[in-house]
Parts: structure tokens; C-alpha cells; sequence
């Protein structure tokens, strides 16, 4: 038997997305065994009681601490999750900067462009690699999907629809959480939801280079929780009131900087789609759309025959595309949301063992930062904005 390399990992936070990280890592040794490592879940941190006991006794970590500045200094934890609240993820980026260990950390990376800046040229100075939570990039239909568009195959690319459209606020009797507050999350739906539409786009397409938004709040205000919950689920709910203090939808025009053009579109309080989350990539030769919620698929038209079979046909993920084969056996077997986040755990793994960066950086949570603060911007004074070119390891148009 090999020896594998074992890896001492910390998970700050322990919501529905570090438990995630934590079975994530568990699945590198079966599912990447070339890397040769061993993820230890040495130990997580959280405030609360129940889910330190928890951490040990059901979710394989052999410690738990209550304050993260402890884990950053257990000397056994050399690389780190953070899955907190958004609002805390600059502090503890910094910190983790600080104990020089390499974070995986989930989006959006700060509050604003200045917070995902200041994190992503600390963690360059460091010379740390870093890794995002931009999970949609390693669906295989995605990963295929930009190979045909990188690899010329639909031609010119003319102009590209991307929207991320949820329900998941759509009731007026939804919970007042953070993801509200101005000085907690920012902005709303814009990093909540359409950061990920423009890291996909940035990926398949290339780096947007100015764009024009408007915004809109429609629920304006929700009860305030009287228990608190994990995630969108959970609340408990009085009958006082609070106001929302960001946006929940946002439509926007997008110019790429390869001249391509684009129409995005977010909204987390659309009744209906559950997470219509929808890429389409038009070209000179051709086109392809994907959606989320039948996320092993891919339409595909490659011709401009005109004929009688004229239009989309329908693909199934299988072996030739991405990441797929390492988690099933044949086609028409559906991969899910939690395989996409193993494979975005081996790439962090990847890029800790050979020091390059392979999986999403925070220059890159810097990029889409930039691209949602042009948009907020935009709604503002109704012009068209620039958005800034960032510096560091970017990865989405490597």
C-alpha cells in the first residue's frame, strides 16, 4: 500500500456548508486517490455547544474549539475551511493569512470589492493558495459547455443569457436575516446569487468588462426571527417587523472584454423556479444552454443545416466530460450538488500539495466582487461602469 500524505484540516463553522466541507474532504481518498493525501478533519470550531459535540461525536473531527483563533493555532490544522456567516468571513480570512494557512473559503469573500481585495493581496503576499466556493464551475456539463466555447467549436461567441432565478425568499413571511442587512451582507441578491452567474460566465466566456444594472427590492420588509435557524431553513418567526435593507433582484446588460455581449438576471423572491440557475452561450457556429435543476445535461445545437432536425439536442453527462467518471458508472447516472464540492475540495487539496493554484481563487472572488460592486453602482446612477482588473492567480480564463 501507498503511504499517503496525511493533511491536518480545520473547518470554522459548522452550518449546512461546513458539514459539507467536512464530507467533502472525507471523499478525497476514494475519489482522487492520485493525489496521495489523507484529509484529517482535525478539528472544528463554533460557538455553539451542541455542534461541537456534534463535530466529535458524528462528524468525524477530533477536536472542537469554540473561538477560531484557537484552531488557526492548533499547530496539527494546516489548512482551513470557512463556512461562516459572510460577514465574518473577512476577519477570519485574515487570520487564517495571518497563521499562514491555506483557506478554502465560501462566497461571496467579503462584504464589498475593498474586503475581497484586501483578503486576496493578503493571501498573494503570503504566497497561500487559496480556493473559493464557485462550486458550479466543476459541474461536468459546465466543464464541457467551456471547452466547446474555448475550443472554438460554436464559433464566434456572439452574446450570452445567463440568469439565476430562486424562490427561496419568494414569501413575505420569510425570516429578516443577515443576508438583509446592508452592514452584514452588502449587498443582497447581487453576491448572494448573481456572483456566481458572472464567476459561470467569466469561466465559459471571459472577463466582464463593464456593465449597466438596475435593482429593485420588492419585499421590503420581513418578521424578524424568533428562532434561528441553519441556512434558508429552520426560522422560527414573531410578529414584529424589520426592514430590508438590500436588493432582492437585479437585471443587468454585460459587456465582455473579448466584445462578446450578455443579458443577466437574479432573483431570490421569484415564485416558481426553485433554482433556475441557467447558462446560454450563443455563437457564430452554434449554441448551448445548461440549467441547474437538470444539471447532468446539456442542449446542444452544433449545425446551421436549417433542416428538418434542425435545433437543440439533448447530451447526458458521461466520461469525456470533466469530472464525471470519478463519481459514476454509466450515463443517465446523476451526479449532485455535493459531488461538485468534492471536486472543488481536491482542487484546494491540488493546489496545497503542488503549491499552484488550481481551484477558484480569491483573485478571483476579487473579480466577481468587483463585477457586483459595478452593478450596484450602476442601479445607482443608471450609467454604465467599468469594472477594474484585479492582480493575483486568477483561474477563470486560465
Amino acid at each position: 500500500m501507498t503511504d499517503k500524505r496525511i493533511l491536518g484540516i480545520g473547518v470554522i463553522s459548522l452550518g449546512w456548508m461546513g458539514r459539507l466541507h467536512a464530507r467533502s474532504y472525507r471523499a478525497i481518498a476514494e475519489r482522487f486517490p492520485e493525489l496521495g493525501v489523507a484529509p484529517r478533519l482535525v478539528a472544528a470550531a463554533d460557538p455553539v455547544d451542541q455542534v461541537r459535540q456534534e463535530a466529535v461525536d458524528n462528524l468525524g473531527f477530533e477536536r472542537a474549539y469554540a473561538d477560531y483563533h484557537d484552531l488557526l493555532a492548533d499547530p496539527e490544522v494546516e489548512a482551513v475551511s470557512i463556512c461562516a456567516p459572510n460577514f465574518l468571513h473577512h476577519e477570519m480570512a485574515l487570520a487564517a493569512v495571518k497563521a499562514g494557512k491555506p483557506f478554502w473559503i465560501e462566497k461571496p469573500m467579503g462584504v464589498s470589492a475593498a474586503q475581497s481585495r484586501e483578503i486576496a493581496q493578503a493571501a498573494e503576499k503570503a504566497d497561500l493558495v487559496t480556493a473559493v466556493g464557485f462550486n458550479y464551475r466543476h459541474t461536468p456539463a459546465i466543464e464541457y459547455l467551456r471547452s466547446l466555447v474555448r475550443g472554438g467549436e460554436l464559433g464566434r461567441i456572439t452574446n450570452v443569457r445567463v440568469w439565476f432565478i430562486a424562490d427561496y425568499n419568494s414569501s413575505p413571511l420569510g425570516p429578516l436575516t443577515w443576508r438583509a442587512s446592508k452592514e452584514k451582507a452588502g449587498a443582497g441578491v447581487v453576491p448572494d446569487l448573481m456572483s456566481h452567474g458572472a464567476d459561470l460566465a467569466q469561466y465559459i466566456v471571459g472577463r466582464i468588462a463593464s456593465v449597466t444594472a438596475v435593482t429593485d427590492t420588492f419585499i421590503t420588509e420581513r418578521p424578524i426571527p424568533t428562532k434561528m435557524g441553519i441556512g434558508h431553513s429552520g426560522f422560527e418567526i414573531g410578529d414584529e417587523v424589520g426592514p430590508v435593507e438590500n436588493e432582492d433582484y437585479v437585471s443587468m446588460l454585460v459587456r465582455f472584454e473579448n466584445g462578446t455581449v450578455g443579458t443577466m438576471e437574479s432573483s431570490r423572491v421569484s415564485v416558481g423556479p426553485r433554482a433556475e440557475y441557467v447558462v446560454e452561450v450563443y455563437g457564430t457556429k452554434g449554441s448551448a444552454r445548461w440549467n441547474f435543476e437538470r444539471l447532468n445535461e446539456l442542449e446542444i445545437c452544433p449545425v446551421l443545416d436549417g433542416g428538418a432536425s434542425h435545433g437543440y439536442t439533448r447530451a447526458m453527462a458521461g466520461p469525456r466530460w470533466g469530472q464525471w467518471q470519478r463519481f459514476q458508472p454509466a450515463i443517465g447516472t446523476s451526479m449532485g450538488f455535493d459531488d461538485m464540492k468534492a471536486i472543488e475540495a481536491a482542487q484546494f487539496i491540488e493546489s496545497i500539495i503542488t503549491g499552484k493554484q488550481v481551484a477558484p481563487s480569491a483573485a478571483d472572488a476579487w473579480c466577481a466582487a468587483e463585477v457586483d460592486e459595478a452593478v450596484v453602482a450602476s442601479a445607482a446612477d443608471g450609467q454604465w461602469h467599468e469594472v477594474p482588473r484585479v492582480e493575483g492567480r486568477t483561474t477563470f480564463d486560465a
